[in-house]
């Protein structure tokens, strides 16, 4: 195959690169795309994403541009292969109640943006899933840039292929039955430590 079908070398934006009309710059930036297409941060797409970043942010991992559809969301300096799901209790559209909150879990085949082919085994491709709860419930001062409107559990992914080894979702009530770590913006990377200095209780 020729070099040039090889994957892309992503690298990463400032915001400040403007778009070319024949041969020159135009009047518009990468920075207005963003701001016109990613402003919804509440959006369960966006959220996600977001939720991602504020992980790989707190881990110094944001640097690396976001791979789509890779086999795993983040991977640690040291290796460790994470997993992101984030919920909400509240959402962009008029709501006549909060959300009920469960994340997916489902095992995969796994696929390698490097070399663009599938894995032949389905499971959970990560070590440790990380559940990103926006737990605010005020729409009014709903702000998912506030790290103090989240909330994160950790588990070790071992822990769901044991107790849940074939199932596509959990609810909030049974991850919490599992005894996830919980931790605040900032207590991340310790949680994760703790998981594998095998003091999770």
């Amino acid at each position: 195959m020729s070099d040039a079908l090889n994957a892309i070398n992503v690298i990463q934006k400032t915001g400040n690169e403007y778009f070319i009309d024949k041969g020159n710059p135009t009047g518009n930036k990468l920075a207005g795309f963003w701001q016109w297409a990613f402003s919804d941060l509440a959006s369960n797409a966006m959220r996600g994403v977001l939720a991602e970043y504020i992980v790989a942010c707190e881990l110094g991992i944001e640097t690396r541009p976001r791979l789509e559809w890779d086999a795993c969301d983040l991977i640690t300096k040291n290796g460790v292969k994470l997993e992101i799901k984030s919920a909400s209790y509240l959402q962009t559209w008029k709501q006549s109640k909060i959300s009920d909150i469960s994340f997916k879990i489902s095992p995969t085949k796994g696929w390698d943006a490097s070399t663009n082919e599938y894995s032949t085994e389905t499971k959970r491709q990560a070590d440790v899933y990380i559940f990103c709860l926006l737990k605010h419930q005020d729409k009014a001062t709903l702000d998912p840039m506030d790290f103090d409107q989240w909330v994160f559990y950790l588990l070790p992914t071992a822990t769901l292929n044991e107790k849940m080894p074939t199932q596509k979702t959990v609810r909030l009530s049974s991850l919490l039955k599992l005894n996830p770590i919980q931790a605040a913006h900032g207590e991340i990377a310790m949680a994760i430590e703790k998981i594998f200095s095998g003091s999770l209780n």
